[in-house]
């Protein structure tokens, strides 16, 4: 009888849960598209995107300081990794000279151009980082294998030179659609999805010199299908998400789990549709975001609920209280998570 009412009442409070969360719209001053994401604490969150357009909260959203980096009013920003009020690294998409790396140490009053690609073959999609020194970056496929540069000082980048990275197969490709197709996760590991004709999970165990790759079931096959998220909530769970972005409304083969370390992926069902970006909020509770709408799960996963209809392309969450997510046209939300 005991255990029969705490089931009950553990299903009541994830139903108010559900009920009563929802985005909260935050009053930014920019029309610009975001895609980069990075939540630092419940104070601090920055974001990025397009336009050269920076923007950066330290009052947990009470207001906005919007940022526009001098000399790239052209590009968009795909990716951000912050790790406190001043320092950020920024990453531009493109083929050529448009992939860049710029870095702040002041909160964006400055920005300093880490690096330019000058592989006119190269189209950087994501960076990852370890701490504020110690980051890595990726291109599509060049020569048919995944080009990666690291940096181990926070200035200097070169190129990762690993002749165990597994080659790419034609067609392959990885999405810039949240700057989480490349994640750095607490030690050395460091994992890379794809999609287009694969649908496959590199991972790397010594900060990007070595690398194994897994198949997944996620659907693939056409230039808008595969693996678009990869969040690990340690080092043996964690969740891909994906799907078509050409048909947002197709739920089939969008999402898997991995229990051992991305080694093998099991499908997960009940999600909406396509989904661009996914974050543990905590130990068991995900969220996953698309331009469709919102997935929640208080169970790592098993079920999943619908709690919004918004255009979002990135979530990141510092626990229950830190929860946000980005879309386009200045699109910035605030999950109420009660």
């Amino acid at each position: 009888m005991k255990k029969l009412f705490f089931s009950l009442v553990v299903i009541i409070v994830v139903g108010i849960n559900v009920a009563s969360s929802q985005w909260a719209r935050q009053d930014v001053d920019t029309k610009a598209s975001f895609r980069g994401l990075s939540v630092v604490n419940e104070k601090v969150v920055w974001a990025s995107g397009t336009g050269g357009t920076v923007i950066k909260t330290t009052d947990g959203g009470a207001t906005w300081k919007v940022m526009t980096v001098p000399g790239a009013e052209k590009l968009d920003f795909r990716d951000i990794e912050a790790f406190d009020a001043n320092t950020a690294y920024i990453l531009s998409i493109g083929n050529g000279e448009q992939s860049r790396i710029y870095k702040t140490t002041d909160g964006g009053a400055t920005w300093k151009e880490k690096f330019r690609n000058k592989n006119e073959k190269a189209f950087f999609d994501a960076i990852a980082c370890w701490d504020a020194k110690n980051c890595i970056a990726m291109s599509d496929p060049v020569d048919g294998h995944y080009l990666l540069i690291s940096t181990t000082d926070g200035t200097s980048w070169n190129p990762i030179i690993s002749n165990s990275l597994p080659a790419a197969k034609d067609g392959e490709a990885a999405f810039a659609a949240s700057g989480t197709c490349l994640i750095a996760t607490p030690g050395t590991m460091a994992y890379l999805v794809t999609g287009g004709t694969d649908a496959r999970v590199f991972r790397s165990y010594d900060k990007g010199k070595t690398w194994t790759v897994a198949d997944t079931p996620l659907v693939k096959g056409s230039s808008g299908s595969g693996i678009f998220s990869i969040a690990m909530n340690d080092g043996k769970r964690g969740i891909i998400v994906g799907g078509n972005y050409e048909k947002p409304g197709d739920a089939t083969n969008i999402a898997a789990f991995t229990h051992d370390g991305a080694r093998t992926w099991k499908p997960l069902t009940g999600l909406s549709g396509y989904r661009s970006g996914v974050a543990f909020i905590d130990n068991v509770t995900i969220i996953a975001a698309g331009t469709n709408g919102t997935d929640i799960s208080f169970d790592r996963g098993a079920t999943w609920k619908n709690v919004g209809k918004e255009d979002l392309n990135a979530v990141d969450a510092r626990g229950n209280k830190a929860v946000w997510a980005v879309g386009p046209n200045g699109t910035v939300v605030r999950f109420d998570l009660r």
